[in-house]
């Protein structure tokens, strides 16, 4: 029983990566932007935040560097795609092209580095308890953070004024920019946004999550991410579950090697990723479903006046 709680503690650990980056493109999808550098903007951010925590030793501002360089980068993509507008398939892959290079680039005197012992975060009287205690309460703040996050995403898409104009630009630009709405200005916060969070799991990934920094270190948590957003059919509460789901199968492999099941360490790899096709494919065998819940506008460029 005690390796289940453990299976179900790196559960939420995995997961949280992949809750914090889809809640970011969900954000960036739901004006109608699809952001392809996710995995470029994660690992960026990744650098930033391990040589910030490296050099002043604090967590906080590792957390603090990663989000602004994922909401510089998120910056970029969001004046090429709306203002210029680019391609914004073409534009999300180059992103995540430099990303990869400048992060290896940068990162090259940080691969042998090691920022201090992990200090240890538990809920006082939650965290004693046999079993559930270790699996569900002893976990970094973030963790449970981002729970309290996508509840109130919820509740602001769903239930405030400024989210129905949000999830309006997404359905409708000219109707939202008929009625006096600055469409671009909202789309770039909204892209600019989502790139600080897609920041924030990077950083976390390499401060928290394992405490190091390796070049390509994401390992393509930015891709499933950004399939997250499809499986959940934008809906927040659906990309928490997701999230854990696929964490769950990513920390599955080294549960399975640890109690010795005989299965090929590359086929094991392969478990997160393998997920992520079935799914989308299992969910594209019902394309109304999707067109309900897809924003209307998404990936599409906007032209003011026309």
């Amino acid at each position: 029983m005690e390796s289940y709680a453990l299976l179900l503690a790196a559960t939420l650990n995995a997961g949280t990566v992949l809750a914090i980056a889809s809640l970011g493109l969900l954000i960036n999808e739901k004006v109608g932007i699809v952001n392809l550098g996710a995995e470029g903007m994660m690992l960026c951010a990744a650098i930033a935040g391990f040589a910030t925590v490296v050099t002043t030793g604090s967590d906080i501002m590792g957390f603090v560097a990663g989000m602004l360089v994922g909401a510089g980068l998120a910056a970029i993509f969001g004046v090429l795609v709306i203002w210029l507008n680019t391609n914004q398939f073409a534009t999300g892959l180059a992103l995540t092209l430099f990303g990869t290079g400048f992060s290896a680039f940068v990162g090259t005197n940080f691969v042998q580095a090691k920022i201090t012992e992990r200090p240890s975060f538990s809920v006082p009287g939650l965290a004693d308890i046999p079993l559930i205690g270790p699996a569900l309460f002893r976990h970094h703040p973030l963790v449970y953070l981002t729970v309290l996050f996508a509840l109130g995403l919820i509740y602001f898409m769903y239930r405030t004024r400024s989210g129905l104009v949000m999830r309006s630009v997404g359905e409708s630009p000219e109707s939202a920019h008929a009625l006096g709405y600055p469409v671009r200005r909202i789309r770039l916060l909204a892209v600019v946004v989502g790139g600080a969070l897609c920041g924030l799991a990077g950083a976390y990934i390499s401060v928290v999550y394992t405490p190091l920094w390796v070049e390509g270190m994401v390992a393509g948590k930015g891709w499933i991410a950004l399939a997250l957003t499809t499986f959940a059919t934008w809906r927040p509460a659906r990309v928490l579950l997701g999230a854990y789901l696929f964490g769950g199968v990513t920390m599955l492999q080294f549960h399975l090697q640890g109690i010795g099941v005989e299965v090929p360490s590359q086929f094991l790899s392969m478990l997160p990723y393998l997920a992520t096709i079935v799914v989308l494919a299992l969910i594209s065998r019902n394309p109304q479903w999707i067109r309900i819940n897809m924003p209307a506008s998404i990936g599409k460029p906007f032209y003011p006046g026309t």
